[in-house]
């Protein structure tokens, strides 16, 4: 038996997974992938115009399949996001649903509050009072802010972030620890590093870059290219987050509150980094896409951006012992990939 709702089936007798942000770059991805696996999913998005809402909406008709329905909802929305968990019973959520972004967090700081603060702990509350059996949400690598000491690790303390994006991501992680303590929610949250690939963000230097050099303009290179970044494929992410979403986290029984580890706890929580473990200087990056259009890029070197860090490089030791996350695609291979797709979904 299935219900069709929005011109999509579901399944009714399979319970659902939540993804939420299902029309962002990695939601409409994870979301993909879970469908190709035999899951239902139900995805919900507010297509907020911080970005092209028609790329947005490009990457919800490729999932419009037997499988999936989405429902446009903000986190902020309580009364109608209760609906939606009491119709389906959820018992995994991925919550990648945020507003993202370092540089736009100082010109719009109240986007980031209602999403990620206060989007987040309706989240909490509904995965909560809906008996919700694992908790998966996106952290950032920019949790680690003013943290010198190479590779990222989830062992480090990350008390300084130097964004307001930072300090949201910072607090859900805390917010999600107080929940597993009083709850027994199991929460996982996962720090990005630096994803790209096809269906990408376009708020994003790769996506910028690729924009401007086949324009003939100018890209803008911060801290004069002296930068580093874990850049990780898409297809690496998802295989990720699809296989922390069926190991929910556990109290951790060596757990020492004397010498606390951050990355767990006793209560069924858990902090993973998921990058790619390999940092790649900016301006080889810059070359690599050259490469891959066959064009050279006009630059030009400004100083450090408020709110940005000159490297990141992930320590995954944990994600790997845990479910053998092993990514593969390098940035010569990852880079092409998208510059093909950029080229025939925008004709250039």
């Amino acid at each position: 038996m299935t219900k069709k709702i929005n011109g999509s089936a579901v399944m009714s007798n399979q319970t659902p997974i939540l993804v939420t942000g299902a029309a962002g770059f990695i939601g409409a991805a994870v979301s993909q992938c879970l469908i190709d696996q035999g899951k239902q999913v139900v995805g919900i998005d507010n297509l907020n115009d911080y970005y092209d809402v028609q790329l947005k909406k490009d990457r919800l008709a490729a999932l419009e399949q037997s499988g999936f329905r989405f429902e446009k909802l903000d986190l902020v929305d309580y009364q109608h996001l209760q609906g939606l968990f009491s119709e389906y019973g959820f018992k995994t959520v991925i919550h990648l649903a945020a507003q993202a972004g370092v540089r736009y967090s100082l010109e719009n700081p109240q986007a980031y509050v209602d999403s990620n603060l206060t989007g987040f702990v309706n989240m909490l509350e509904l995965c909560r009072h809906n008996s919700v059996e694992h908790l998966v949400f996106a952290s950032s690598s920019s949790v680690y802010g003013a943290n010198k000491t190479m590779p990222f690790s989830i062992k480090h303390n990350v008390d300084h972030p130097v964004s307001l994006y930072a300090a949201t991501k910072k607090s859900n992680e805390l917010l999600a620890h107080s929940y597993a303590h009083l709850y027994g929610l199991p929460c996982t949250g996962l720090r990005f590093f630096t994803v790209y690939g096809p269906w990408g963000r376009p708020d994003m230097a790769y996506f910028k870059f690729t924009k401007a050099i086949l324009a003939d303009q100018t890209i803008e290179v911060f801290n004069h290219g002296d930068m580093r970044r874990d850049f990780t494929y898409i297809d690496d992410i998802v295989d990720g987050v699809v296989k922390i979403a069926d190991k929910p986290a556990q109290g951790n029984s060596h757990w020492n509150a004397k010498h606390p580890d951050p990355s767990s706890s006793y209560a069924p929580y858990q902090i993973y980094n998921i990058g790619n473990n390999k940092p790649v200087e900016l301006m080889h990056f810059i070359e690599v896409l050259e490469s891959c259009l066959g064009k050279k890029a006009k630059i030009k070197l400004l100083p450090m951006a408020d709110g940005d860090v000159k490297e990141t490089y992930a320590d995954i030791d944990q994600l790997q012992i845990d479910v053998g996350f092993n990514p593969s695609v390098q940035i010569e291979q990852g880079l092409q990939r998208f510059v093909g797709w950029y080229q025939d979904y925008y004709k250039v």
